[in-house]
C-alpha cells in the first residue's frame, strides 16, 4: 500500500466521521460505526507513521504492517 492510498482512506474515514458527528440523533448502529471509524483511523495513522519512519531511516516502507486495534488503542497520547 502506498502512502497516497493510506491518506485517501484516512480522508474517506474522516468525511464519514464528520457526517456522523453532524447528526442530531445518532442511532446505536451509527454510534458503533463512529467508534469503529475512530479505531480504523488510529490504525491508519499508525501505519502512515511507520511508513514515514522506515523511509526516513533508509528502510523499505512497504515492510510496515497494519497493527491491530488492541495495540494501537493502548498508545498513550
Amino acid at each position: 500500500m502506498q502512502d497516497s492510498n493510506v491518506t485517501k482512506h484516512i480522508e474517506s474515514l474522516v468525511n464519514e466521521e464528520h457526517r456522523l458527528f453532524g447528526k442530531q440523533d445518532m442511532q446505536p448502529q451509527e454510534s458503533a460505526r463512529l467508534k469503529a471509524i475512530q479505531v480504523e483511523l488510529d490504525r491508519c495513522w499508525d501505519l502512515l507513521r511507520q511508513r514515514r519512519a522506515k523511509r526516513e531511516f533508509g528502510e523499505n516502507p512497504n515492510e510496515a504492517k497494519t497493527r491491530g486495534a488492541d495495540i494501537v488503542e493502548k498508545y498513550e497520547q
